[in-house]
């Protein structure tokens, strides 16, 4: 693995600006990424929470009331928050409905900073900017009520495509890298909703496969499996890596495309060979870098621990935290990059 390859960051960062992102990262973390986001500041830094006022603005959607508000629970049992959810109004025609995500004017916005900070020489010329993008299931399954939710994964999944055809179309292809958030896929797989399709394994991998090669082959496309981090904590705490493997073998069956990188979490606590062992199982593609989530705040001892235990079963992988940062207390930041340099100095 290249130097540039030894670390990935998963997209937000608790600054308060697209350019004090670009350059810390670049000046504490610069030698070691490849690709490098914006940090999802602003509205963003809730991840996708800010697409509920979306569509509760949005003139074709009202909130759903036949059914209870959703309670977000997190994996000790505490309810973190409780959701209206929405549907279609009556007597919309679901094929007119065209949501502005908002994600194409962010990255848009992002990206001028990024050129002038590259031109600038602040930031190396082959580090590609980062686009972190959700699936429809992101939205779908927290905000949308059951019976309109089918119907509205088609719908968000075209807002995103024409999104992304926005960015493309703007931003040259090896300057620019694509990032899917997996993450109520992952919760799906682990049965932590009620209402969960007897089909989603099916439908999970097609949705994530059309994602995927509805990015041009010249820019890198990779996804970021996740537990969610609402607390910066996980909703659920996973048996071991399993269900992530199943998931990475079952996004390259699907996909047409190159993958050029994955990412799973590992928890903080997972020092143990039972964790790691579903590794051995992972079918790598060709030309495709797998990065783990196993660095920690102010645990270099544990970061330690954790590269060595993964070493046992998986070999040429990068390193990575377990989710974005936005959701943390800002006060760890130093901290985190810190730990992060040391890592990668020491790999």
């Amino acid at each position: 693995m290249q130097t540039h390859d030894r670390l990935h960051l998963i997209g937000s960062i608790p600054l308060d600006s697209s350019e004090q992102v670009f350059r810390r990262l670049a000046a504490e973390l610069g030698p070691y990424l490849g690709r490098m986001p914006d940090g999802e500041t602003g509205e963003r830094s809730r991840w996708v929470y800010f697409q509920r006022q979306m569509l509760l603005d949005h003139p074709a959607m009202e909130i759903d009331p036949t059914v209870p508000p959703y309670k977000f629970i997190q994996w000790d049992g505490k309810v973190i928050r409780e959701i209206e959810q929405v549907r279609f109004k009556p007597g919309i025609d679901p094929d007119a409905v065209t949501f502005e995500t908002g994600y194409d004017k962010a990255a848009l916005a992002s990206r001028e900073v990024f050129r002038h900070l590259r031109e600038a020489g602040v930031i190396a010329p082959h580090v590609r900017f980062q686009v972190c993008l959700p699936t429809p299931m992101a939205s779908g399954y927290l905000y949308v009520s059951p019976a309109a939710r089918e119907t509205y994964f088609g719908v968000y999944e075209r807002a995103l495509k024409a999104a992304l055809a926005n960015i493309v179309a703007a931003i040259p292809a090896r300057h620019l890298a694509i990032q899917w958030d997996v993450c109520q896929e992952v919760l799906v797989f682990e049965d932590y909703f009620e209402d969960r399709p007897a089909d989603y394994k099916n439908q999970i991998f097609d949705m994530l496969g059309r994602l995927g090669d509805s990015v041009p082959v010249d820019v890198e496309t990779g996804y970021h499996l996740c537990y969610g981090s609402p607390r910066d904590e996980h909703l659920v705490q996973p048996k071991d890596a399993a269900v992530l493997v199943e998931m990475l073998n079952g996004i390259a069956a699907a996909i047409r495309r190159r993958i050029d990188f994955l990412h799973i979490p590992v928890p903080k606590g997972r020092t143990d060979a039972a964790y790691y062992a579903p590794l051995g199982n992972w079918r790598r593609p060709s030309g495709t870098r797998l990065y783990l989530g196993l660095l920690h705040h102010d645990d270099d001892a544990g970061d330690k621990t954790r590269i060595a235990v993964a070493r046992q079963f998986v070999d040429d992988f990068g390193l990575s935290a377990e989710c974005g940062w936005g959701r943390t207390e800002p006060g760890r930041l130093p901290g985190l990059l810190r730990g992060h340099r040391l890592a990668a100095e020491g790999f």
